[in-house]
């Protein structure tokens, strides 16, 4: 699994590459918390346009975030979803708690 952070005006977007399963997922919760505790930003996009498979980790790493970044009032969005892991976060709740992006760029609009 790999992870690019990028930031630009208030957004800080974490590009997710490859497959998220447990293991992959403690690694990225660590490295995407870091830095959001450090620049807290008033979006998290969440980039999942790289990941072809993820089990339900996928879904607590965005749970978490929700959690972390609800801290200082921000939000997730979440991009790049395929229609399968689409629909796996809609069934699971996410929608609610997260903005499901079509593009990156409605995020920043919201």
């Amino acid at each position: 699994m790999n992870l690019q952070i990028e930031l630009k005006n208030g957004v800080m977007t974490a590009v997710l590459r490859g497959d998220l399963d447990h293991h992959a997922a403690d690694r990225l919760r660590e490295q995407i918390d870091d830095t959001a505790r450090k620049v807290k930003p008033r979006v998290l996009r969440l980039d999942f346009s790289g990941v072809p498979f993820m089990d339900s980790s996928g879904i607590g790493l965005i749970l978490g975030r929700v959690r972390l970044v609800s801290l200082w009032n921000g939000r997730v969005a979440v991009s790049g979803l395929s229609p399968q892991l689409r629909r796996m976060a809609e069934l699971s709740g996410i929608a609610s708690l997260a903005s499901l992006e079509e593009e990156e760029k409605e995020a920043v609009g919201k």
